[in-house]
């Protein structure tokens, strides 16, 4: 998609390769190269935008800032756009500082003044405390020792953040903290882009001078200090200030999570309101934390480093965009052998997970890799904790659990019993977030999440595909074609198509949005599971005899079948059948169950048999791929989950 930089278009969303607006003619390419995607921020003095930087072979996404002549509080223009260079001019010095995005252009186009930065590829803190819980100790110490040097380095040139908040401190993927938005930024020397003495910032985390339009120095340190205990209690700061005792009362929401007074003494400093008792510099903080008294977590050990991409909220500039830029996305992963190698490495089972007491029915892998959910027909859901292999929560359900799916934000889990049940868990809370009767016959089959998170599109034994509204539990539509009970459904990458496999021998392609068929498929045998590949251009089936299909998207073309040279070729193993498949991240490998409850892993460009995996004692009946590709899942009859990784 193009997003219309016109602040006042009424129709902004555009097709993606369109030069100008349909519906006010505003150009689309800002300096004929940045893309606008979609709009992740909006403030009193512009807003922020998710971009692609189309002069680049690969398309890297980017930030554009733009900011808004009025918000600026100035009529003159010339004035206002010498004075925005001038500010871009000392941004662009800030982003010399390896914490800090880089400044790629500034311009000013139509009007409106804009700044392009460097998109950090990684997780804000606020997304990370929702993920894993609330900080440790040794975690906050990391983040002054990492913080505290940028503060130090932007106010030795003049320049006070003014909005230093979770949201705005970002865990990089090679685990690095970078201070992001300066969107809010205050020079001190000369008029700033945004004007002086105007409250700004955001309110919980903001210093009292700060709120009145007097900030200094030091109302970085306050905000920082907010953040930190924040962090610590999961608790917002606006609770953790008794108004009555005018007193911070933030250690007694520290539940099992005790700190050292060294480290309280600091954080008490930090947040005093009083500018005169507070700390006056980053530098004066740096001297007081000594080496010996912070100890660092490993950051092997740090489970932060790979969080859920897409939030329901989106005041977030750190997303990839990956319908709109595939090839970047299949590219901007952690550094990892060539895929040739990686094709020809060994898998080996690092661990089984045992805590269930029956057949391990749907296993799925949080998006942001950390977080295993397992469904069993003992009527149990369990979530475990990847990085120690600990089952960690259990959510006890009524009947046999069908399925499981994570939503894409990873905030949600989605479950389908026997009874024809779907329910919405919250997983922070362990609830219920609402139930859903799904379908009318023998139970709901499976479960997929839209990429945008809004829809679940269900498959029933009624021979009915419904699509249901997230956020309400209300059914959208309900989709009707196939003969006998649907088994399997995806939802394509960009969101736009849905594929459904059904033991009435066909695979079935809808259009989402308008639910018209839009391809039917002959398969030859019952289909049990469907999967498009990550470029949405591929559609693997699997059904009884091991049959396993790939067809093209588009044309429904079946491109080949996929074949053992361990298939029985006389029709002994014609009673077993193809549970499961699923594409790895970049689409080159497609994983199968087997028979002799092995798992087989495909060169989908060779279209030849690579791996066989071996150690479960039952039919596997899930597997899952981890975002980095690194690691694999399978559940299975045996009541085990297996986690592979290649080496």
């Amino acid at each position: 998609m193009s997003y219309c930089l016109n602040p006042h278009c009424q129709k902004p969303q555009n097709q993606k390769n369109a030069n100008s607006c349909l519906t006010c003619g505003t150009q689309l390419l800002l300096k004929q190269r940045y893309r606008a995607i979609k709009p992740i921020g909006q403030g009193g003095f512009g807003r922020t935008l998710l971009a692609v930087d189309e002069s680049k072979l690969l398309k890297p996404p980017c930030v554009i800032k733009q900011f808004l002549m009025m918000a600026q509080g100035t009529d003159n223009s010339q004035k206002a756009a010498a004075l925005f260079e001038q500010e871009a001019l000392r941004l662009n010095e800030l982003g010399k500082h390896n914490q800090i995005p880089n400044l790629l252009d500034y311009l000013t186009q139509e009007e409106h003044q804009y700044l392009v930065q460097e998109y950090i590829d990684g997780y804000d803190l606020a997304e990370i405390l929702k993920e894993q819980g609330t900080f440790k100790e040794d975690q906050i110490w990391e983040l002054l020792n990492s913080l505290l040097p940028v503060l130090e380095f932007i106010h030795s040139r003049d320049v006070i953040h003014r909005d230093i908040k979770p949201e705005n401190i970002i865990r990089s993927r090679d685990g690095k903290l970078c201070l992001v938005d300066f969107g809010a930024a205050k020079v001190v020397t000369g008029t700033a882009i945004l004007q002086t003495g105007t409250s700004i910032g955001t309110p919980e985390f903001v210093a009292p001078e700060q709120s009145r339009g007097k900030a200094i120095y030091s109302s970085d340190l306050y905000s920082l200090g907010t953040t930190c205990i924040y962090l610590l209690t999961g608790v917002s700061p606006f609770d953790l200030f008794d108004i009555s005792e005018y007193t911070w009362i933030w250690r007694q929401y520290l539940v099992e999570n005790p700190v050292s007074d060294k480290l309280s003494n600091i954080l008490d400093k930090l947040i005093e309101n009083a500018t005169s008792r507070r700390y006056q510099s980053a530098t004066e903080i740096l001297k007081t934390i000594s080496p010996l008294q912070t100890t660092y977590i490993n950051q092997s050990q740090l489970p932060n480093q790979r969080l859920p991409i897409t939030f329901k909220n989106q005041n977030r500039h750190n997303k990839v965009v990956a319908v709109e830029n595939k090839q970047y996305a299949n590219t901007a992963k952690r550094p990892s052998p060539s895929n040739d190698k990686k094709l020809n490495y060994v898998w080996k089972c690092i661990h089984t997970l045992n805590h269930h007491a029956a057949s391990i029915s749907s296993i799925a892998i949080s998006p942001n890799g950390n977080i295993l959910v397992s469904a069993s027909s003992y009527c149990a859901i369990k979530l475990w904790n990847i990085n120690t292999s600990k089952s960690v929560r259990t959510f006890c359900c009524d009947y046999p659990i069908k399925t499981v799916a994570f939503s894409p934000n990873g905030l949600y889990i989605a479950s389908g019993d026997s009874a024809n049940n779907i329910i919405i868990w919250d997983v922070s809370s362990c609830s219920k977030r609402f139930a859903i009767k799904g379908h009318t016959d023998a139970g709901v089959n499976c479960l997929s999440f839209s990429p945008d998170g809004q829809i679940i599109v269900s498959a029933g034994s009624d021979k009915t595909i419904k699509l249901w509204n997230i956020n309400t539990g209300n059914i959208i539509r309900t989709l009707k074609a196939h003969k006998k009970s649907v088994n399997s459904v995806a939802i394509s990458p960009n969101g736009k198509l849905i594929a459904s496999g059904g033991a009435d021998r066909t695979a079935r392609i809808w259009n989402l949005k308008t639910a018209k068929m839009l391809n039917t498929l002959d398969t030859d045998s019952k289909v049990n599971s469907v999967a498009f590949s990550p470029d949405g251009g591929i559609i693997a089936t699997g059904g009884e005899a091991y049959n396993i299909k790939l067809w093209e998207v588009i044309s429904g073309k079946e491109i080949c079948t996929l074949d053992s040279l361990n298939w029985a070729k006389d029709g002994v193993f014609s009673a077993f059948s193809v549970k499961c498949l699923t594409f790895s991240l970049n689409g080159e490998i497609l994983a199968t169950n087997s028979y002799n409850n092995d798992i087989k892993l495909w060169n989908v460009n060779t279209k030849q048999e690579i791996h066989t995996l071996k150690g479960h004692s039952a039919k596997v009946n899930s597997i899952a791929f981890s975002p980095d590709e690194r690691f694999l899942y399978s559940g299975s009859d045996d009541s085990t989950i297996k986690i592979w990784r290649w080496e």
